[in-house]
């Protein structure tokens, strides 16, 4: 019986293509190079370096002074080297740091305009009456916030606060809430429009608010009852108990007690 005889094929080594030969090699090369390109572009080129800051709104506060804070941020270096790119411009911290630096401005908007501009537009607060602390006053915005120290301004609501007289305050903080100064505005509103009674200055004490009349004597409100009932006992007790040649001898009207308004004149 015959053998049969088994061949091998002879074994061949495969050699390896060059990578210089692959297609996926060059591909990822020139991606890698476009992508290192634009982005040189759009970072590092002049054409999309900030070169200008437009702002609008601003009154009170200066441009100059704005623009010094936006700069101090865009000399910032970036991935190591220094670069002004439109794109890279951190814009919450700009906006931030002017808010911390001027607490004139409430509000404020940046916005970027290409390929070089950052557009800034201010909201600044706006004064709404003078807040005092000992002999310390300041400007008082519509929140509650001081944001400038000043002298007593005649055409503004004068609040004098004595329960902080010890604290330290800050400008761009809220001393007083927006609920308090609400009633404070809308006092003053009845009083002048309604019952022709010429207000001097508002006191903030604990448990009480006293209103202190251009003719001298004053009003007691609890600003945590209500308003409106205190108000309406004040316009009853004036006209039915204290004719007007009478006021100017009053030392005060008390509103904080139920359905009372008692008063007194001075000794």
């Amino acid at each position: 019986m015959r053998k049969v005889r088994s061949f091998r094929k002879p074994y061949r080594i495969k050699r390896k293509k060059s990578i210089f030969k692959n297609r996926f090699f060059w591909l990822t090369f020139l991606i890698l190079i476009l992508s290192g390109a634009i982005f040189y572009f759009f970072v590092f080129s002049s054409f999309f370096q900030v070169k200008r800051i437009i702002i609008s709104g601003n009154e009170s506060v200066s441009k100059e002074g704005i623009v010094a804070v936006v700069e101090y941020n865009l000399e910032k270096k970036n991935l190591f080297f220094p670069t002004k790119s439109v794109f890279l411009v951190n814009l919450d911290k700009i906006k931030k740091d002017i808010l911390n630096s001027f607490p004139q401005i409430a509000e404020i908007e940046i916005g970027r305009g290409f390929p070089d501009v950052l557009n800034i537009i201010v909201i600044e607060r706006l004064r709404l009456a003078t807040w005092c602390q000992k002999d310390n006053c300041f400007l008082l915005d519509n929140e509650g916030v001081i944001f400038k120290e000043t002298h007593l301004e005649g055409d503004l609501i004068e609040i004098i606060d004595t329960q902080k007289i010890d604290s330290v305050v800050v400008l761009g903080e809220k001393v007083i809430e927006k609920d308090y100064l609400e009633k404070i505005l809308k006092i003053q509103k009845n009083l002048s429009e309604e019952l022709r009674i010429g207000v001097e200055e508002f006191v903030i004490f604990n448990e009480r608010l006293n209103v202190k009349t251009s003719d001298g004597w004053e009003i007691y409100f609890d600003p945590k009852e209500d308003l409106n009932w205190q108000i309406t006992k004040l316009s009853l007790v004036l006209e039915e108990k204290i004719p007007p040649e009478n006021r100017k001898d009053l030392e005060y009207i008390e509103l904080r007690f139920g359905d009372l308004a008692s008063f007194r004149y001075k000794q």
